[in-house]
């Protein structure tokens, strides 16, 4: 007996759903496999996790990190020829602003978001050694003299710290792409191929270490060496970043460079340390000083948290000049006041580890205006979750452009801070609510104001270069405005008339 056939229709209709899933499931792993090995997921990778380097950890040390600096990446010869920049002449000029010109129009047709475009390109200048390592050797060799001190007593050394924001976007700029963590600045090596132009002096160091008139004779130095650049000449100075953090330092000669981006402690609108016009904040950058004492990270605010008994806290000098005479007045209506921490600063680790102390344990920490309207206490009081109460009508705070410092801090205006009782009353009206959420902000924040070697993304060198990128436009149009000179015209027009006037016995009618 014949066995019983099935119609060809129904074995097919069997067989499909079975064919079908066997087909999905190789498409499916032969998309696996092409997106586990093809090249393409390997740069997806890279860009969705930009700033991972496990292997390095950052140092905040400013002594140590320049320990490590010079020991590892300073050359051991210096340059033999750093003396003086060779003879510069138009034509090197007109080369170069003809090279950027081709590279800029480059630019314009490929990149839909230039001038806006990230990241910054600057190119370093390679000063000579008398202006970099020697001065970075000088401080190193000599940090250890604590009886260096200035005439109003604060440790030279110290203050070379504080205002060390030169040492820290340098060594970011020269370091190795492979050991660099931020995305938003890189140092290109063609002069055309430049956005900005960093001159990497140490003002302050030269300043503070050196006897008077040997430290005017390097800024002259200096100050011959980069004018005498050809990009220099092409902007007058406008596309170049000068270190000028403390305000003593440069200032014999800072007036011929008063068109180059200046980066500074605060704008001081008083006068009393730059000439009018010499400083805006269209122009230049404010950056925030480095801090005096450690960080206070998240397990030090948890354990810190039940500690803070103290009202309000000040550890500095009462007595300062300019707008910082309110110190005085306002130390005269706290000292004694129920809650209230009012102490003169002393120098050296002792007095660092009192101020660090007393940061710790308060709840708000008093931020007067110093000589200049900005002070390094504002700084230590960040890092320490201790939220400042500003007293400052002057001041320009760091990268205001890009942080809110009305959710970390508290702001109170000279007039009613000498108020008697203002202050207390003021700061006790607070809620726990309002205080709790500035400590989490401060603890947020806390990272915009911390330099390290690598810099780190969010740090105060990545928002630095954030903050540029904002000038650019700017600085683009005031150099190509300054570009439109009569005086080369009138030069130019001279030559062809002459030139004329020589082959062409009639003048031309």
């Amino acid at each position: 007996m014949r066995a019983k056939q099935m119609p060809s229709s129904i074995l097919t209709r069997s067989k499909s759903p079975v064919i079908l899933l066997f087909a999905v499931i190789i498409l499916a792993l032969s998309f696996f496999f092409f997106f586990l090995f093809s090249p393409s997921s390997t740069t997806t990778a890279a860009v969705t996790v930009p700033y991972r380097h496990p292997s390095v950890r950052p140092e905040t040390s400013f002594v140590a990190s320049l320990e490590h600096f010079l020991a590892h990446k300073a050359p051991k010869i210096p340059a033999s020829s750093d003396d003086t920049v060779g003879p510069v002449i138009d034509h090197d000029v007109r080369r170069l602003d003809e090279r950027k010109f081709v590279k800029e129009m480059e630019w314009l047709r490929g990149d839909p978001y230039y001038p806006m475009s990230m990241p910054v390109r600057v190119y370093v200048y390679e000063m000579p050694s008398k202006f970099t390592y020697d001065l970075l050797w000088l401080f190193r060799n000599t940090y250890r003299e604590t009886s260096n001190i200035t005439s109003n007593g604060s440790p030279v050394h110290r203050l070379i710290e504080q205002h060390s924001i030169d040492y820290w976007l340098w060594a970011d700029l020269i370091a190795p792409e492979s050991e660099r963590l931020l995305k938003n600045v890189v140092r290109v090596v063609k002069q055309e191929e430049a956005d900005l132009f960093y001159v990497p002096f140490f003002t302050t160091i030269s300043f503070f270490l050196l006897e008077k008139q040997q430290c005017k004779a390097l800024y002259r130095e200096a100050l011959k060496w980069v004018t005498d650049q050809p990009a220099w000449k092409r902007s007058e100075g406008r596309d170049h970043i000068f270190p000028i953090h403390h305000p003593w330092s440069f200032k014999s000669v800072r007036r011929y460079v008063k068109n180059a981006i200046w980066l500074l402690p605060d704008m001081d609108s008083t006068g009393n340390w730059y000439k009018p016009g010499q400083v805006s904040l269209e122009k230049d950058l404010i950056l925030p000083y480095v801090p005096n004492v450690d960080l206070c990270d998240a397990k030090c605010l948890l354990e810190s948290e039940s500690k803070r008994t103290t009202l309000l806290f000040f550890r500095g000098r009462l007595k300062r000049n300019a707008g910082g005479k309110i110190r005085a007045k306002i130390g005269a209506e706290l000292t004694g006041a129920k809650d209230v921490v009012i102490e003169e600063g002393t120098a050296g680790e002792g007095g660092k580890a009192a101020a660090q102390k007393g940061m710790r344990r308060s709840i708000f920490c008093l931020s007067p205006a110093g000589d200049t309207p900005s002070s390094a206490r504002l700084f230590d009081a960040i890092v320490s979750g201790c939220i400042p109460v500003i007293i400052s009508d002057e001041l320009e705070l760091p990268f205001e452009g890009i942080l809110d410092y009305r959710k970390m801090a508290v702001f109170i205006s000279s007039t009613d801070a000498v108020q008697p009782g203002w202050i207390l009353r003021y700061l006790k009206s607070i809620s726990s609510t309002q205080i709790r959420e500035m400590r989490r902000n401060l603890a947020e924040y806390s990272r915009h104001f911390v330099y390290s070697n690598p810099a780190q993304p969010l740090g105060p060198e990545d928002l630095v270069w954030r903050m540029m990128a904002g000038k650019l436009v700017n600085i683009k149009l005031h150099t190509r405005r300054s570009q439109r000179v009569v005086k080369e015209s009138r030069s130019v027009c001279t030559c062809d008339c002459r030139r004329s006037n020589s082959t062409h016995s009639n003048p031309i009618n």
